[in-house]
């Protein structure tokens, strides 16, 4: 399975441990392999790329994604989720809630950014908010020995921001747009920039120095970079 991760346009993290950078956006998605389950991160900016997304992870590991976690909710993680049907999918607390009541919102969201309304609606029309809301941590095993824990470190890119650890070696982090490398971390109207420079010092205590950090947008990081972007958070919102 791992070596074919390229060939599906996919770049391989570690065993059983692969992520694709999305057209459009440089939005990550990544998926995590087990015997037993497969869990998505991030589910794309529209119905028709989740399921663009749902196929070539078919197609890699011959079987469907079981769990899905939301990194935030941001139109451009979210609006592919209702591709992965019978998925069990999470969030931080609070999303569930959220996502219950800002379809339209999400929709307006993601035309003003580019997405062709009618894409947008259709997207919006069937949104799903998640199954399970995660207060502090939650180990999810995916079997033959792959388990990952889902931790709630936000608030501070968006009100609700969840990251997934996968240990290994190294151990890889999956941040959501607490991180981003190919742009400027963004402060929409959502943000709680007073929280966002202690949601990454719980990013890093997490994965630790050695490991693999990968933001919501970019290129892949290492603690240095997140402790660099803290720093930058803290001063440009005077916040220790």
């Amino acid at each position: 399975m791992d070596a074919s991760w390229e060939e599906f346009g996919w770049e391989r993290l570690g065993n059983g441990v692969g992520r694709r950078r999305l057209p459009g956006w440089d939005a990550t998605v990544a998926l995590v392999v087990g015997t037993d389950g497969a869990l998505l991160f991030d589910t794309g900016s529209t119905l028709r790329e989740g399921a663009e997304i749902r196929a070539q992870v078919e197609a890699l590991i011959g079987r469907r994604v079981t769990h899905i976690a939301l990194s935030h909710p941001h139109f451009d993680h979210v609006l592919g989720t209702a591709a992965f049907s019978g998925a069990e999918v999470y969030g931080a607390v609070g999303v569930t809630d959220l996502l219950a009541r800002g379809a339209d919102e999400l929709r307006a969201d993601a035309v003003r950014h580019g997405v062709p309304e009618g894409d947008a609606a259709q997207s919006a029309d069937v949104l799903v908010a998640p199954h399970h809301q995660v207060h502090d941590e939650w180990t999810l095993d995916l079997g033959g020995g792959h388990q990952v824990l889902l931790a709630n470190v936000g608030p501070g890119h968006s009100g609700h921001d969840l990251a997934v650890l996968v240990p290994g070696s190294p151990a890889v982090v999956l941040c959501g747009d607490l991180v981003e490398e190919s742009g400027e971390p963004q402060a929409g109207p959502d943000a709680i920039p007073s929280r966002w420079p202690a949601a990454l010092d719980r990013l890093l205590a997490l994965g630790g120095e050695d490991a693999v950090y990968v933001p919501g947008h970019g290129a892949l990081v290492d603690a240095s970079f997140v402790r660099a972007q803290r720093d930058q958070l803290s001063t440009a919102f005077g916040v220790s």
